[in-house]
């Protein structure tokens, strides 16, 4: 422990060989807590604020340790930042040689096989997906990894991606011509042999899963786990230890009976014919969905209790018409699979998706939320557990392993009740470190005065309003944050019309990486975005000095999830208010607040709109989670924090990316 701690200290290897390490006690103090963490077997759940380094803090004891060592991040990013360069900067300042891996899902991987697949059936090279088959096919004889993340050229959401990627639905292990070339399993064996493995947390679940149906799953071997971004744990685990069947499955489906009849079943083509029944069936439901959405007038999506989807009697006609494209398609494939391996596992997959959809399509379930989740040109059918708390703990008990729990936002004051609770980790030793940046000097919280009831139609206009002449200060260099997407939406048109001249970015004009970084080049932008962007978006320095939050971030009382959990609590006797809607939203507001200072010299002005942060009486558990920045209901408040801002920031912005990296 003693020694990691002095490894972060001033004059210590890191503060040597990496550029801009600044020298922080909590960083120092959380690296011994996760070290005997470690050592001992032991359960640990750690919050440190912004600006601790907390991804130091965990790997130099990992490395330390000697221990095989699996870290499970939330995003794909933050895997690629560990592996590509957090850990070579560590292993190289400390004169280590550890193995590490990294190690992603199945879909983030080239499939050779179905590469080949894909080319044999002919795609034209001059539709836009053949120009992106034939650039996938020169990649593949350069790539070492296979990880399509290295193919930056073409988008990872490009639909051609779903043809040539790994598979569970059709992956034949060592039975594929491939298998001693295939991408996925080098990954994996690299994995198996690495000290330090860095994966994802639907990774981690997948493993769970596996050990608790008794297979020999892939990280058996871990000594200890980290988990970082723990926050969004409980929510994917509770998506994970549902069910769910996803629409883009049954059209793969579709596709993939089609080319194997073409290939290995020419004479029968009443096959082809059913398999274009159900692709015609998907696209009805999705249309149906549309047509939902429109009536409720979303544009993001839509979430949707099962019971009340199922009262639509047009809607549950394009299910039985679903329902029944599925049947005629297993029977055709049925007389049809022993021609090949391709038809006997579409024959595999068509029955085990009939099975799923007809089980995802009742709402008399026990003990899970049955609903579904659409969008433009997909739908998703869910059976989500009410709670996930018994059932991470069944599996956790397959490990024998310390674990270690980490995030910016885990407590709600300085207690972790809410969060330990959700996954059953009571018994676990708690710590928590505040960010080391000073936001009394650093920072200034704006709540500007008269602001309207949140409920009330003119709130949003109220709030663009408010928010003008703090624009006008801040000289855009803005996130607006909303927490819904109607409200964005409404915004926006607003600012359109305003007189403000500076860069408008809307979150669903771009993805969302694509803004961001429009962003960061522009340097006085305002970006407008709702949920996805409270949280894993850093722009540090002074392009981000502003951050204006409309509204406590409580869910949407819309959301059948959140419905089902709420009745589910007052059935127990409890208060679903306190107990569970109050802790998530104060969790997801500091997430939110966690966007503004991002390193030592940065400085910016906090703008919360929602008027019940003073006026309700449960507003004082949000101002003990928040910073101890000073308030003020002045706009005279905001022209002075700012014109204070402007040489600072002139004089210092260049160390703030660096500092808030490390």
């Amino acid at each position: 422990m003693e020694r990691a701690a002095r490894l972060l200290a001033a004059g210590g290897p890191l503060a040597r060989h990496i550029p801009g390490f600044t020298p922080r006690i909590e960083q120092q103090e959380m690296a011994d807590a996760i070290a005997d963490a470690i050592a001992n077997g032991s359960m640990l759940i750690a919050e440190a604020g912004t600006g601790t380094g907390k991804t130091l803090a965990y790997l130099v004891p990992a490395l330390l340790s000697g221990a095989k060592v699996t870290i499970a991040t939330g995003t794909k990013n933050l895997q690629d930042q560990l592996f590509y360069r957090d850990l070579p900067q560590v292993r190289a300042a400390l004169a280590l040689s550890s193995p590490i891996a990294l190690l992603k899902g199945r879909a983030n991987y080239l499939c050779l096989h179905r590469l080949q697949q894909h080319i044999e059936q002919g795609a034209s090279h001059d539709s836009e997906q053949g120009v992106q088959l034939h650039a996938i096919h020169a990649w593949a004889k350069q790539t070492h990894s296979g990880d399509i993340g290295e193919m930056t050229q073409i988008s990872e959401q490009a639909r051609i991606w779903s043809h040539v990627t790994a598979s569970a639905d059709d992956c034949t292990d060592q039975q594929c011509a491939q298998f001693e070339h295939c991408f996925l399993m080098r990954a994996r064996q690299q994995a198996e042999q690495a000290q330090i493995v860095i994966i994802n947390h639907h990774l981690l679940l997948a493993d769970m899963a596996l050990r608790d149906e008794g297979y020999n799953a892939l990280l058996a071997a871990t000594d200890a786990f980290i988990i970082d971004e723990a926050h969004q744990l409980p929510e994917i685990a509770a998506r994970f230890f549902g069910r769910s069947l996803a629409s883009r499955q049954l059209q793969r489906l579709t596709e993939d009976s089609r080319s194997a009849q073409q290939q290995d079943a020419p004479d029968q083509r009443q096959l082809s014919e059913h398999a274009d029944m159900l692709g015609a069936a998907v696209s009805a439901m999705v249309a149906a969905l549309r047509d939902v959405e429109h009536r409720a007038e979303r544009t993001e999506g839509l979430s949707v209790a099962w019971s009340d989807a199922a009262h639509c009697a047009h809607f549950r006609h394009r299910v039985e018409q679903l329902s029944s494209a599925l049947q005629q398609l297993q029977q055709s494939l049925a007389s049809a699979a022993l021609r090949s391996k391709n038809l006997e596992q579409c024959a595999r997959r068509c029955d085990e998706q009939r099975h799923h959809f007809e089980q995802l399509t009742r709402d008399d379930v026990a003990d899970a939320i049955p609903w579904l989740s659409s969008g433009q040109h997909a739908f998703t059918l869910h059976h989500t557990p009410l709670e996930v708390c018994s059932a991470f703990q069944e599996r956790l008990a397959h490990y024998d392993s310390s674990w270690i729990f980490t995030s910016a936002t885990l407590a709600v004051g300085e207690k972790f009740k809410h969060f330990a609770a959700q996954l059953g980790l009571e018994q676990a030793v708690t710590r928590q470190w505040l960010s080391p940046f000073d936001y009394a000097q650093q920072s200034c919280c704006y709540i500007p005065a008269g602001m309207p009831d949140p409920r009330h139609d003119s709130y949003t206009a109220a709030v663009v309003e408010a928010a003008l002449p703090v624009l006008r200060a801040s000289r855009g260099r803005a996130f607006m944050l909303f927490t819904s997407h109607r409200a964005l939406q409404q915004a926006a048109r607003l600012l359109h019309h305003s007189a403000l001249d500076y860069p408008l970015l809307v979150q669903g004009s771009a993805p969302r990486s694509e803004l961001v970084a429009r962003f960061r080049r522009h340097g006085n932008a305002i970006l407008l975005g709702s949920s996805s962007f409270w949280q894993g978006v850093d722009v540090p320095g002074p392009a981000l000095s502003c951050v204006i939050i409309d509204k406590l971030p409580f869910a949407s009382p819309g959301n059948p999830v959140l419905q089902a959990r709420i009745e589910a609590l007052k059935s127990a006797g409890r208060n679903p208010f306190f107990d569970y809607q109050l802790p998530q939203a104060v969790i997801a507001l500091k997430q939110g607040i966690g966007r503004l200072i991002r390193g030592h010299n940065d400085r910016g002005l906090l703008m919360i709109c929602d008027p019940r942060l003073l006026g309700k009486s449960y507003g004082k558990a949000f101002l003990k989670s928040m910073p101890a920045m000073p308030r003020s209901h002045s706009l005279e408040a905001v022209h002075a924090f700012f014109s204070q801002e402007l040489t600072t920031t002139d004089n210092n912005s260049g160390d703030s990316a660096t500092n808030q990296e490390v």
